[in-house]
């Protein structure tokens, strides 16, 4: 019975994600200005973020370019203009973690979404790879 429950749970939430956009609609949406300041936008994104900003280690990778982000189960597709970024912050004993990466979408001076980071794991840090990729960057 538990898995009939689940595999209908799973079912109903599939039908409420919305269909994708087509190329033409992808193309066709407003990402509006480059932002030229980028990375002062991500790091403040970033800062409430992170256990201790003023140490985190964040490389911008590649980016800022016009991406879409697709719908997952957790979210509502987003875009902007996306920045790759490899993070490496420390711990609260004081030592620095793995690195991950993020991908960060901008729009209007305002980072709207982001993919990827310590919160996400496993499908977070799977998509974000796949949008570094895109974006021209491919993590080792």
């Amino acid at each position: 019975m538990g898995r009939l429950a689940a595999a209908l749970a799973l079912a109903s939430l599939a039908g409420c994600q919305s269909p994708p956009l087509s190329p033409e609609q992808i193309a066709a949406l407003d990402y509006g200005a480059r932002p030229e300041n980028y990375e002062s936008l991500v790091r403040e994104y970033l800062r409430p973020r992170l256990n201790e900003p003023a140490f985190a280690l964040i490389e911008f990778k590649a980016g800022p370019s016009p991406l879409y982000q697709t719908q997952t189960l957790s979210r509502e597709r987003q875009y902007g203009w996306a920045v790759c970024v490899m993070v490496s912050e420390r711990d609260p004993r004081g030592t620095y973690g793995q690195v991950y990466p993020l991908v960060l979408y901008i729009r209007q001076a305002e980072v709207v979404a982001a993919d990827g980071g310590r919160l996400e794991r496993a499908a977070g840090l799977r998509y974000a790879h796949a949008q570094c990729r895109k974006l021209g960057y491919e993590i080792s």
